[in-house]
């Protein structure tokens, strides 16, 4: 995770910190509890709960697993009020920028709905190994707009090119990566089970 200058921490990254700490509060976990569960150092964990970093993805899947939720989720837990409508300009943008990875949340965050899609785009080179998928049997259908992308679900690597399409349910690790020579940039349907 990156260092962040606390001073000009990210206001995303702020309410998620604060969403990180209020669930872990929730929950009557102390950081050491957390950290036994998530796998994740307590100062990993007390440093992304004050923003004092900016969470990976690795990170934040990790913490979804132990509280039962999606990214887009916990993501939509920290913005106002779901409107039925997002604007594209409107539409929430995360980064994990040790990665290399952009995630928008293209739908209108709803936490009573199913189905979510969001629009991802990985730098060439980058490559993100989730460990556990946050929500078991999770059903993602990944739609390939532009470039290249490998998908390894278990065992079984996927090649993706333009237009392609591949549709899993998620029990184990996965890994998503760009092998190049451009970035690509997919939408990623989920849908809880």
């Amino acid at each position: 995770m990156k260092q962040e200058d606390p001073g000009t921490a990210d206001p995303v990254d702020v309410r998620l910190g604060a969403r990180l700490a209020e669930l872990r509060a929730e929950h009557g976990w102390s950081l050491g509890e957390l950290a036994e569960r998530s796998g994740v150092s307590r100062s990993t964990l007390s440093r992304a709960e004050r923003a004092e970093t900016s969470p990976t993805a690795s990170l934040l899947n990790r913490l979804c697993a132990v509280y039962g939720r999606t990214m887009s989720q916990l993501l939509s837990e920290i913005e106002t009020e779901p409107a039925p409508v997002v604007r594209a300009a409107d539409q929430a943008v995360w980064q994990d920028r040790a990665s290399g990875f952009v995630r928008r949340s293209v739908s209108p965050p709803h936490g009573g709905l199913r189905g979510e899609l969001v629009e991802g785009r990985l730098a060439a080179g980058a490559d993100i190994a989730y460990d556990r998928p946050p929500v078991p049997g999770l059903e993602q259908h990944i739609w390939v707009l532009e470039g290249t992308l490998r998908v390894t679900d278990g065992n079984t690597v996927h090649h993706l090119g333009d237009g392609d399409c591949l549709r899993l349910r998620v029990w184990g690790p996965t890994r998503f990566r760009c092998p190049g020579p451009g970035d690509v940039r997919y939408v990623l349907a989920v849908v809880r089970p």
